[in-house]
């Protein structure tokens, strides 16, 4: 049986999750195999989804029912930016690139796909449709890093991303935003609840594709 909101939606998309941890980029992660070309495509292109998911977040958190929650979702906005900046100094000299670099690279199809997915659901939805739809980004990537962490990796660049998202202060994070999801989705019903869970089911699904893109190496057509 199923105690909490967050555990009926996380049993829909646990299929997407095993086809995730599945994904030969994470399998390349753990093994150290992973073309760095591949690495450094994913490193750039998370960097856009980050700067749009924080003011995705912050978007949301405006429309949050408490002080107390708006508040939070401000500090996670925050710490996103701070993940972005903290993490990428790291990797980018490591995989040739500057952060001006990051500027000339379009959004991939993908990319663009999934932030304007979730903007659009942040400005256009209620506050439980875009706090539904952003809460794959946080807890798909907690349990996969928490699941390559057990694993490791030979490569110390690789090492120092699944590190950055299976420490216990983005587990803390994780926690914070489950809880809110759990207290906002146990009230609705309905249509309400329905468009809540295909949002989150389908930017599970975009989770999957952005790894993919990278694996791909993704580009626009007739460019």
């Amino acid at each position: 049986m199923l105690n909490s909101w967050t555990e009926s939606l996380w049993a829909d998309v646990a299929p997407i999750y095993d086809a995730i941890l599945s994904h030969p980029f994470l399998r390349g992660l753990t093994g150290g195999d992973l073309p760095s070309d591949r690495f450094a495509y994913y490193v750039a292109q998370d960097a856009h989804y980050l700067r749009d998911y924080a003011r995705a977040l912050a978007v949301i958190g405006a429309k949050a029912p408490t002080h107390a929650d708006a508040g939070m979702l401000a500090r996670h906005a925050a710490g996103t930016v701070d993940v972005e900046l903290t993490l990428h100094a790291v990797l980018l000299p490591q995989l040739g690139l500057a952060n001006e670099d990051l500027d000339r690279i379009p959004l991939s199809p993908t990319t663009l796909g999934y932030t304007s997915y979730l903007l659009a659901t942040a400005y256009g939805g209620s506050f439980a449709e875009g706090l539904a739809a952003v809460l794959p980004c946080y807890w798909i990537y907690a349990r996969v890093a928490k699941a390559l962490a057990d694993r490791g990796s030979p490569d110390p660049r690789y090492g120092a991303w699944i590190g950055a998202y299976a420490d216990a202060e983005f587990a803390q994070v994780v926690a914070e935003a489950l809880a809110l999801a759990d207290r906002i989705g146990s009230r609705l019903g309905g249509d309400d609840e329905a468009r809540a869970r295909h949002h989150f089911t389908l930017t599970s699904r975009y989770e999957w594709m952005f790894w993919d893109a990278a694996w791909r190496l993704e580009q626009w057509p007739l460019s």
